[in-house]
């Protein structure tokens, strides 16, 4: 008589685990879930059952797509968002002061933004962050020469800018996404300036 074998908890080809398998995005399956819901406006059965099947359907259809899904540290991406907004209030007020305000104050620039990397969803994230804070707007992302260039409405000091963006949105986004900027950054460019 023959013990039936334990189920494996993983995909000896590659790796992943049985969850990883039927949910390849996790987060992506809980927003598109709690998404249906908020639209539907109604947590009936009906609409809790479809919440399921878009979470889980979608994203397996669209996991060769999308690629790996990428390790998050959380709690670095809630205190980026909590900075973020808070950048997105006082720029407000800085713009509006100075569109109100006499002109002369006003000195544009534009800005080279050297990245720390080359992963495609930091800098992805960088630019989109430097463009929603009123006053500045990522214009060209040039991954061939690893630089963001950034139109910024007022600057006095150009280095001091590039500087803070660097150390307010793209450091944390580093450590978000657990890129270790030696590794992936200016090596394989040849260096960082």
């Amino acid at each position: 008589m023959t013990t039936p074998t334990p189920r494996a908890s993983f995909h000896p080809a590659d790796g992943t685990s049985r969850s990883r398998a039927w949910f390849p995005h996790p987060a992506l399956s809980l927003l598109l879930a709690a998404t249906w819901l908020a639209l539907s406006h109604s947590v009936a059965l009906v609409h809790l059952l479809t919440a399921v099947l878009l979470g889980w359907g979608l994203p397996r259809l669209l996991a060769p797509f999308l690629g790996a899904a990428s390790r998050i540290h959380w709690p670095g991406a809630v205190r980026l968002f909590f900075v973020v907004l808070w950048d997105i209030v006082v720029a407000n007020v800085t713009v509006a002061r100075l569109t109100l305000g006499p002109l002369q104050r006003v000195q544009p620039a534009w800005l080279r933004v050297p990245l720390a990397s080359t992963h495609p969803s930091v800098n992805a994230l960088f630019a989109s962050i430097i463009t929603m804070t009123p006053g500045t707007v990522s214009a060209v992302v040039d991954e061939e020469r690893g630089e963001i260039r950034v139109h910024a409405l007022n600057c006095d000091d150009a280095a001091a800018m590039v500087a803070e963006m660097k150390a307010r949105y793209e450091a944390p986004l580093l450590r978000i996404f657990g890129v270790d900027d030696d590794a992936h950054g200016a090596s394989g460019r040849g260096g960082r300036g």
